[in-house]
């Protein structure tokens, strides 16, 4: 993936990479992204899963982080819309066995159909007043999700049909990886188009973009539509391969498990929450795993990060790469 937002244009083979969102760094990440499953230890099952989550993770930070880094809206509901897309996946495949694959994009219609109707509704404000009011429609949902028992069953849990016959976790570790690479090209490829500097514009100062002719309303929309339609299609993987949905994964602890990746990757970076996804994700693991008698240490753990990260390094991980060793592949 892009490993910087501000490198010089270059010929070649970088060149090429650059036009597609690529740089050397990140393609041989991918690369080694690719191959991981295959090589011990990491071709062990709970592994493979640990993969899987990271990966999971990773996608829902670049959608949200094209929300919140480039037009400075912080959707505390992002997690209760890629609830709403997998609830819908789910239930439309059990109710008229349609397909998973095809349900996903359902679940992306739906989400994106709702995000539309949030964001005309609190797009119109500015700021933490946005941020709750979308709060309060993922609080909403959630709260539907629970008590639509004779829909949902609730804190039952509602089975969805997985995408695989297979107790193996490699297949859904390739599907939600090129999930992944599906929602960096496309949220990145677009923030180089115009309608990203009016993103850029409105997220840096609102008035100055509105006197340059910027529609913030419209542009603000879009952007929210497309976020949230990302991530009820990333909801729809998680129906499927879960195979079990709760109201709890639309908790609001959820969405800042993907804020917190996110925000220490690097805010309006879009790589730096995918990259730094898999390490944070790993390591938290094996934090529940070793201490499971210190429930909601994560989040604990999630705050001090963030509050190191403001300290040392606001711009996160993408500012610390670009300032210790981005110079260095210049010079070279």
């Amino acid at each position: 993936m892009e490993i910087a937002n501000t490198a010089p244009q270059a010929g070649g083979l970088s060149g090429l990479l650059e036009k597609v969102c690529f740089t050397p760094a990140g393609l041989v990440g991918l690369a080694v992204l690719i191959v991981l499953p295959l090589i011990p230890p990491f071709n062990q099952e709970y592994l493979v899963r640990w993969l899987v989550q990271a990966a999971f993770i990773a996608a829902l930070s670049v959608a949200f982080d094209f929300t919140a880094g480039y037009i400075n809206i912080v959707n505390f509901g992002f997690c209760a819309i890629m609830g709403l897309g997998a609830y819908t996946s789910a239930i439309l495949g059990l109710r008229t066995g349609l397909s998973p694959w095809v349900g996903i994009w359902t679940g992306a219609v739906t989400a994106a159909a709702l995000g539309f109707v949030i964001g005309l509704i609190t797009l119109r404000l500015r700021g933490i007043f946005a941020a709750c009011l979308a709060w309060f429609f993922g609080l909403a949902l959630m709260g539907l999700a629970t008590k639509m028992v004779w829909l949902t069953r609730g804190p039952l849990g509602l089975r969805a049909p997985r995408l695989f016959e297979t107790s193996s976790n490699v297949p859904y570790y390739y599907v939600i990886l090129a999930m992944l690479l599906a929602t960096y090209l496309v949220t990145r490829l677009l923030v180089k188009t115009k309608m990203g500097l009016a993103f850029q514009a409105i997220g840096q100062n609102m008035e100055a973009a509105r006197t340059s002719g910027v529609n913030p309303v419209y542009y603000r929309i879009v952007n929210f539509t497309l976020s949230c339609a990302l991530a009820g299609w990333l909801g729809g993987f998680y129906a499927h391969y879960y195979g079990i949905l709760t109201p709890d994964m639309m908790h609001t602890s959820k969405t800042v498990e993907v804020l917190a990746v996110a925000y220490i990757g690097g805010r309006g970076s879009l790589w730096g929450g995918a990259v730094i996804a898999f390490p944070f994700i790993f390591a938290m693991e094996l934090v529940r795993s070793s201490l499971s008698s210190l429930p909601g240490l994560n989040l604990i753990i999630y705050g001090l990060l963030l509050i190191l990260v403001m300290i040392y390094y606001s711009g996160g991980f993408a500012e610390f790469y670009n300032q210790h060793f981005r110079k260095k592949e210049a010079r070279a």
